[in-house]
């Protein structure tokens, strides 16, 4: 038996006025998503408990199996494992993003243009961090350059405890509300309007600038935390594996789970990246004898931080392909085989960031078809089964023990 999580990053959404009252889900051509709904199990599960935050590490740690109550200590050192960086006990990490803020003089009074600095080139950020890291860097701070706009400080005794907001949860706002508060306040606005001096002159920024792209002009930190403990994946499943992103979030994630992780040439965690790459990583690994691959496809949730709808209907319809080549393919690899199709949590247009409200699963076996049903892939075709799934950890007990 060959199992397979397709997670389709922030793909679920609000019924939208612009699509007839209809989400993206629902008029998005995906046949394949719907042929699995209708030939499996079908309804809704809470990935996200109450009390946290509404976020990707939250959610996809629940879907991984690991109660977030339980093992949650921040987002950011997810990234550092799937960056392969080792942290110590003392350590605190910080997600960094690279932003785009607007030119007021004043830095509390700018707004939050663009939380990912137009979705910058991996290259070019490398260059900005390098400079910040040569400007920053001590026995105690150290900067790492990750993928595109998200990028890594990790602080050695650092203010774990600091009150600090996810950009792209204050698109279009005013930052001064938003600044660092209470544990380190200081220390961190500092970084941030010291990195808003250097980058506003660099001539990263600059060549931008001249191109009509947007500057990454300031970092943003937030999401922090220590070193998680989890417990091994196969000491849970006796199952052996492999994760597939282009995010070091879920790489992160697989990399603490002792799941191998694979790496896609191409893999943006944008609407450009490398679809087909990740169908094709996906089935090698099944053939090279793994018998777990969590593959997840992070293009609805950007375009759903960006309010764009046009892109998050083509991003669902794009990982719908990569679930027919799989469907196509995979029963020649094992004939036995599960599928667990879902978003990690819904990133609604009309609020541009990610919400807690359940979202669509479905569980499909080719050797257990269920009886036909009407019902295709969205979110109220989900609601209208009846199915629902609490805690949410617990969905991957039922679709590897059930």
């Amino acid at each position: 038996m060959k199992y397979l999580v397709l997670l389709g990053d922030g793909m679920a959404d609000y019924s939208l006025r612009e699509l007839g009252g209809k989400t993206p889900l629902q008029v998005a051509k995906k046949p394949n998503m719907d042929r699995l709904a209708t030939e499996g199990v079908l309804g809704l599960v809470r990935t996200v408990p109450p009390g946290l935050p509404p976020g990707s590490d939250v959610a996809n740690l629940a879907v991984f199996g690991y109660d977030p109550k339980r093992y949650y200590t921040g987002r950011s050192p997810l990234e550092a494992a799937g960056m392969g960086i080792k942290l110590g006990e003392e350590d605190v990490t910080f997600r960094c993003n690279l932003v785009t803020l607007s030119d007021e003089a004043k830095y509390e009074e700018k707004r939050m243009v663009d939380y990912s600095a137009g979705e910058i080139g991996t290259d070019e950020a490398a260059l900005l961090i390098k400079d910040l890291a040569a400007e920053f860097n001590s026995e105690t701070k150290v900067f790492y350059p990750g993928v595109s706009y998200r990028h890594l400080l990790v602080w050695r005794n650092g203010p774990l405890h600091a009150e600090l907001t996810p950009p792209h949860d204050i698109s279009d706002r005013v930052i001064g509300p938003y600044l660092p508060q209470g544990e380190g306040a200081g220390e961190l606005l500092s970084l941030l309007k010291e990195s808003q001096r250097i980058l506003s002159k660099h001539p990263v920024n600059q060549q931008r600038i001249a191109g009509n792209l947007a500057p990454a002009n300031s970092i943003w930190l937030w999401g922090q935390g220590t070193r998680p403990q989890l417990p091994g994946f196969y000491e849970k499943y006796r199952l052996r594996g492999a994760v597939i992103s282009a995010v070091d979030l879920a790489k992160g994630l697989g990399a603490c789970a002792g799941l191998e992780v694979i790496e896609v040439s191409g893999a943006t965690g944008n609407i450009n990246t490398n679809f087909a790459g990740k169908a094709e990583a996906a089935l090698a690994a099944f053939r090279t004898g793994a018998d777990f691959v969590y593959l997840h496809i992070e293009a609805a949730d950007e375009a759903g931080h960006h309010g764009d709808l046009e892109t998050k209907i083509k991003a669902i319809e794009r990982i719908d392909q990569v679930l027919a080549r799989i469907l196509q393919e995979l029963p020649a690899i094992s004939p036995e085989y599960k599928i667990l199709l879902l978003p990690d949590h819904p990133t609604p247009l009309p609020v541009k960031t990610h919400v807690s409200d359940p979202v669509p699963f479905v569980i499909y076996s080719s050797k257990n078809k269920q009886p036909g049903s009407s019902f295709p892939f969205d979110e109220e075709s989900a609601a209208r089964t009846g199915l629902f799934i609490e805690p949410g950890h617990s969905l991957m007990d039922r679709f590897l023990l059930g």
